[in-house]
């Protein structure tokens, strides 16, 4: 019989709840099943073999009376010999249910780190999930916002512009590796214009100038045009920033219009 799939975890994953802490091996979750939704929803710490909230008093007796210590999960883990049922996700297979395993893959790898659909179906694939599971999977979690490829490639464009100085050229090659449809790539790197941009190579050129300082002219020409080049400049734009940055310094300029780097 087809196992129904709760769909109700998705939207309580894209609410933005805080997640308990999950295994890094296998195919295991970024939450410890449907138990850490229960604690969560809760407020309790995690269960016993018996299914009881661990804790207590600190003498191992019945909790109760006031102003008295909870043990920590770390103790709890400790006094027991590390068997606590805490550990249950490291100890039992991964779900069989294929649909529940790519959701289980997806919520791991979403952990902290925006993915692009393409990621994780790559992902799902490497791990050997059925394309119909994937599918459904997938489109589910685009539904409720866990996977939007536009707001992945506006905060690419933003985080890797102003972090490492990247272009416009450069940015849209990095989003096409990782799977981002044209459309939304040619929409994300439209919002930096062509005046930011030549802004942020002046700021590149100025922060290199000095180690340049010594060299022939040639040879400081290529190294400062060479670097805005990996970073994805135009070549007319690179030539034109590092002349009027040398022009400053009080270096000859006159280049010929031809020389490449």
């Amino acid at each position: 019989m087809t196992r129904r799939t709760d769909w109700a975890e998705y939207e309580f994953a894209a609410s933005g709840a805080p997640r308990g802490r999950g295994t890094e091996g296998g195919d295991g979750s970024a939450v410890d099943g449907d138990a850490a939704y229960d604690d969560i929803a809760g407020g309790g710490g995690p269960r016993d073999g018996g299914g009881a909230r661990a804790g207590g008093s600190r003498d191992g007796g019945p909790r109760g009376g006031r102003g008295r210590r909870r043990r920590t999960f770390g103790e709890a883990v400790a006094e027991d010999g590390g068997t606590s049922s805490s550990s249950r996700a490291e100890r039992e297979e991964p779900p069989a249910d294929p649909v529940e395993r790519a959701r289980a893959i997806c919520l791991r790898l979403l952990t902290g780190t925006p993915r692009t659909r393409k990621q994780l179906a790559d992902a799902l694939r490497k791990r050997e999930i059925p394309d119909e599971a994937a599918e459904e999977v997938l489109s589910r979690f685009e539904e409720v916002g866990l996977i939007n490829d536009s707001a992945f490639a506006d905060a690419w464009v933003e985080s890797r512009h102003h972090g490492r100085g990247l272009a416009r050229r450069a940015l849209a090659r990095e989003l096409r590796t990782k799977g981002v449809d044209p459309t939304l790539i040619d929409a994300a790197v439209s919002r930096l214009d062509s005046e930011q941009e030549e802004e942020t190579a002046r700021e590149l050129v100025a922060r290199k100038l000095r180690a340049t300082r010594g060299l022939d002219r040639d040879k400081r020409l290529r190294r400062l045009a060479g670097m805005l080049a990996r970073k994805g400049y135009p070549e007319g734009l690179a030539l034109r920033v590092v002349r009027q940055a040398l022009e400053e310094e009080g270096e000859d300029t006159e280049f010929p219009d031809d020389e490449g780097f």
